[in-house]
């Protein structure tokens, strides 16, 4: 019930504040875009939702119009230097991340849940199958975003995801979303140009555990 209808129900409620709440941040980050580089404010992107069923993504645009589309920034080639200056700060603070409260309301998102990967993450798409996490909504913030977020190796974000799915309630969610507050304040957890590096061997040990326990 909680997935079907008190969850919806939530996201819809959440998602209907934040707009209006922060309408004025909104505005201040529009002129901000247009004033630093030439370009669309929103940007737009290919990504999975749930039952890996694809949508358009809205973020606030980070890049410079000539970034390579659809390539994950940790895969790109000195990632920083395709940021604008604006940019940096958004992304640093996860304001570029505030127009998916539309995707929210439109249904395709949820507050908390698994970060959608982008339709060619074939590997962390893969990853998730193994826990389900493919499953449901994916979310503006959630489980593994709070624990290492750009510093998590696929496994281990995968597995994350995966635990989420198995503690989905109104407690966990409410947990993910003050851990979420936490994070955003103290900057945790953004590497641009790399992902994976910090955790590996913590995400193997996990995975094993996780593995031996389904035997």
């Amino acid at each position: 019930m909680y997935l079907k209808l008190f969850k919806r129900v939530i996201d819809v409620i959440l998602a209907l504040l934040g707009l209006i709440v922060l309408s004025p941040i909104f505005l201040l980050i529009v002129i901000a875009i247009k004033l630093n580089s030439k370009g669309p404010i929103l940007f737009k992107q290919k990504r999975v939702g749930k039952d890996k069923v694809l949508f358009n993504i809205y973020k606030f645009r980070t890049m410079k119009i000539d970034t390579p589309n659809d390539a994950p920034t940790h895969l790109l080639k000195n990632p920083d230097s395709f940021i604008t200056k604006i940019g940096k700060v958004l992304r640093k603070t996860s304001l570029d991340e505030l127009p998916q409260l539309i995707n929210i309301l439109k249904g395709e998102m949820s507050v908390i849940g698994p970060r959608p990967a982008l339709w060619n993450q074939y590997d962390l798409i893969r990853e998730r199958d193994k826990y389900y996490a493919n499953n449901i909504y994916p979310g503006l913030t959630g489980w593994a975003q709070i624990n290492g977020r750009d510093e998590l190796p696929i496994t281990e974000k995968a597995l994350l995801d995966g635990e989420y799915v198995k503690k989905m309630s109104v407690l966990f969610d409410a947990k993910c979303f003050i851990g979420t507050i936490k994070s955003v304040v103290k900057k945790d957890g953004v590497i641009e140009g790399g992902t994976g590096s910090i955790k590996k061997l913590k995400a193997i040990d996990k995975i094993e555990k996780y593995d031996s326990r389904q035997k």
